[in-house]
């Protein structure tokens, strides 16, 4: 295919320096916004007599019949295209004739990318979010049916104080949701337009910026031509997010990790979503939360790789830039690939109370509302603690626990200790006692939960 920069030079390059140059087997993806951003175009040239009416409807109708021929398959993305706004630009002239020459005017593929680029991104992130607000209502649902499941909650991979398998699901639905809001002003701050800044300098033709913007939804064109073209912010910013996202997603994998294992038997993970061993036939393999796990590398190093490339480019455009799709794109298509493969994974996770509250018994979890029982009867909270620790020592030593502990045993520590002890360490009153705002208590599970559902509803 012939360059449509060729002029100042014959056109033809070495075959490997073309093959090394070209970007279409990256921004192929993008043809529909490559095609939406010439449409708008089109219409502005029009619009400020650039153009004619005819030859505008020559060009639109023209983009749109490519648009149509590439979704239908019946026109192939040629390979050998330096990239995609070339490929659409030389098949509309192919088709339309001399009018499809005259698109160019004001543009430069520098604007153009920055545009494709943004609206690519744009269109994608709302799938995202709708990922990620199923994601959250998983959780607030699998939440509501397990409010009194009690399990230790730990600190330091130890077991500290009761919650509920409710609360521990609330936590993560909290990541989600500041995802969710993450991803939301990323594409606040990236909702302007940069067609019509062109290659660095804008246009000498009077054209209408802020007439393209309006028709490509944007809020206003940006600021500066400069920047315009030259600004990958929102590149790194939803990179930023994607990177937490995978995190989230990576820390909740490795408590499954660690919940469906013999030690913990707290989960099980569903066999649709498990894997067996080629040797031992005992094996069920948590390899998709491995994966998620080993994946979320892959979205940082796209992260680091987008700061390493912005970090020493003068203004404006440089060809260094061409590498920012590659990253951008794979992290979020490795976001997606991870939520698409998780939330299905996750609705068919059932817990075992019985092991979590057998963890939560053996684990003297309540030893702190065993040294508060003390406080509330005068004792000094830090006598209380001391003579706590005295006690879980001994019934390590003896094989009990604090519940099951005669009182006559608990008398040889201390004379306040009587019989309503027993209702204060109960786990599940320990638990229910937490109903400070945020804690794990069965009506503060419901109040998180309420306000969860009114804040998705800013993200529907």
């Amino acid at each position: 295919m012939a360059k449509i920069w060729a002029g100042r030079t014959a056109g033809e390059m070495n075959a490997a320096a073309d093959a090394f140059d070209s970007s279409i087997n990256t921004d192929k993806r993008m043809f529909s916004q490559d095609i939406t951003g010439s449409v708008a175009h089109a219409r502005m040239l029009a619009h400020c007599g650039i153009i004619t009416a005819e030859e505008c409807e020559k060009i639109v109708s023209g983009l749109e019949s490519i648009l149509a021929d590439i979704e239908n398959g019946s026109l192939v993305i040629d390979p050998s295209a330096e990239d995609i706004h070339s490929f659409v630009e030389c098949e509309l002239t192919l088709r339309i004739g001399e009018a499809g020459k005259k698109l160019h005017t004001a543009r430069s593929r520098n604007d153009q990318v920055a545009l494709d680029l943004r609206l690519y991104l744009r269109d994608e992130c709302g799938p995202l979010k709708e990922c990620l607000v199923e994601l959250v209502r998983t959780l607030a649902q699998k939440a509501h049916d397990s409010a009194d499941l009690v399990m230790p909650g730990y600190t330091h991979l130890q077991r500290a104080q009761p919650v509920s398998y409710a609360h521990y699901l609330l936590a993560y639905a909290q990541m989600f949701l500041r995802d969710l809001s993450r991803l939301q002003d990323a594409l606040r701050r990236m909702d302007k337009c940069p067609l019509g800044a062109c290659a660095l300098a804008g246009t000498g033709f009077a054209i209408d910026r802020h007439y393209t913007a309006r028709l490509l939804g944007f809020s206003a064109p940006t600021a500066n031509s400069l920047d315009s073209v030259a600004d990958r912010d929102h590149c790194v910013e939803l990179a930023a997010a994607f990177s937490l996202i995978a995190m989230h997603l990576s820390r909740f994998c490795e408590e499954i990790v660690l919940w469906a294992g013999a030690e913990f038997a707290f989960v099980t993970v569903g066999e649709g979503f498990t894997t067996g061993s080629s040797i031992m036939p005992q094996k069920k393999n948590p390899d998709i939360d491995e994966l998620i796990r080993g994946k979320t590398g892959r979205v940082y190093g796209d992260l680091t790789a987008l700061l390493t490339l912005l970090k020493g480019l003068p203004l404006a455009y440089n060809k260094d830039m061409q590498e920012d799709k590659d990253a951008i794109f794979d992290a979020l298509d490795t976001v997606k690939l991870c939520l698409g493969v998780f939330i299905p994974m996750l609705k068919g996770l059932e817990p075992q109370p019985q092991n979590m509250l057998a963890a939560a018994q053996k684990g003297f979890i309540n030893a702190t509302d065993l040294a508060d029982h003390l406080a509330k009867k005068g004792v000094p909270f830090r006598t209380a603690y001391k003579l706590c620790g005295e006690i879980v020592s001994y019934c390590v030593k003896t094989g009990r626990v604090l519940e099951t502990l005669p009182l006559e045993e608990y008398k040889r520590f201390s004379d306040v200790f009587d019989e309503d002890l027993y209702a204060d360490i109960d786990l599940k009153n320990c638990l229910a006692k937490r109903e400070s705002y945020g804690g794990p208590g069965p009506q503060s599970v419901k109040r998180q939960l309420a306000e969860l559902e009114k804040e998705l509803e800013a993200y529907i």
